[in-house]
């Protein structure tokens, strides 16, 4: 029998962590969620995530962009995929999903845009998680 998936989701949104949280349960994911960069190291650390979705901005505090750094930079969490999750690339037009996996500036593993369409979400989801 296959394992299920732990999915930590670091956002300050309640309505997308919870409309998230659904959608990934539906198909059996564990699923647990952190507001905030410091709540979210905590979690990482303690609940060793399958992986991780992750918001872009905060209010002052660390950005997304700094944390996936941080991560991928720690040796206990360099190998969880990161999925980011933003509406910033949407208002802003920046281009988030051309460099999407740059080792340096953005090393996420993948980026999607909100909103995001439960079918995209858990199709990106099954591909970047481990086959556990």
């Amino acid at each position: 029998m296959r394992k299920s998936a732990k999915i930590l989701i670091v956002d300050d949104d309640p309505d997308f962590v919870e409309t998230t949280k659904i959608v990934l349960e539906s198909k059996s994911y564990e699923v647990s969620s952190a507001s905030g960069p410091d709540e979210g190291f905590k979690k990482v650390g303690e609940e060793n995530p399958d992986l991780i979705i992750l918001d872009v901005m905060w209010p002052n505090k660390i950005s997304g962009f700094e944390m996936c750094r941080r991560l991928k930079k720690d040796a206990d969490s360099k190998n969880i995929p990161i999925l980011m999750i933003t509406a910033v690339d949407e208002k802003y037009e920046l281009g988030f999903e051309n460099v999407a996996g740059d080792g340096t500036w953005l090393p996420t593993d993948d980026f999607l845009s909100k909103p995001v369409e439960p079918e995209v979400l858990l199709s990106k989801v099954d591909e970047l998680l481990p086959k556990i």
